[in-house]
């Protein structure tokens, strides 16, 4: 009997390894201590010229927007760590900023089609242009793996600040930088 009981504690411990390796970050996102570098950009590097649909049907260039202070962050519906950011940024970066004409951003859900960031943006009160990028053709320019990421890209198309996972600290630095670079 005991060792039926001590078999079946190693099958069942294995199936939690299991469950924790695969479903870990599905549940829990990535937090900014824990994430391993993955970004394929790095700071003061020139942001790749790439082009997405801003509305249905309508393609822009990121290079169109050169001489504004642009945010690009990654999200997915199902991250809770995006879950928790995207309101501060909807309340703390898009409310403060979006009348600004030196001012874009840009939320891109990672593997998610327009039907399900409008729903998300929707059901969450988010009135920021959330897009999607259903095969990471945009992620694909910035990051192998990790989300929420987000990329601060100067009026020269230079990226000045970036951060992968969740923290407020992090979130804050992000802010004061926009804070001081649009007063």
């Amino acid at each position: 009997m005991q060792n039926f009981i001590v078999h079946n504690m190693t099958h069942f411990k294995l199936f939690l390894l299991i469950i924790l390796v695969f479903a870990g970050p599905f549940i829990y996102g990535q937090n900014a201590t824990e994430a391993v570098n993955t970004s394929l950009l790095n700071e003061y590097q020139s942001v790749p010229n790439f082009k997405f649909e801003i509305s249905k049907g309508k393609v822009v260039s990121i290079n169109d927007y050169k001489g504004k202070i642009v945010l690009i962050n990654f999200f997915a519906t199902w991250c809770a760590p995006c879950r928790k950011e995207l309101p501060l940024v909807q309340e703390q970066i898009w409310n403060k900023y979006k009348d600004n004409s030196k001012f874009a951003m840009f939320t891109f859900g990672r593997e998610q089609s327009w039907e399900e960031v409008l729903k998300f943006g929707k059901d969450q009160n988010l009135s920021f242009p959330l897009l999607p990028d259903l095969k990471r053709k945009v992620y694909g320019f910035f990051a192998k793996e990790g989300i929420p990421r987000s990329f601060l890209i100067d009026e020269n198309g230079k990226i000045i600040y970036l951060s992968e996972g969740f923290e407020e600290p992090h979130f804050n630095e992000l802010k004061e930088l926009i804070d001081k670079l649009l007063k």
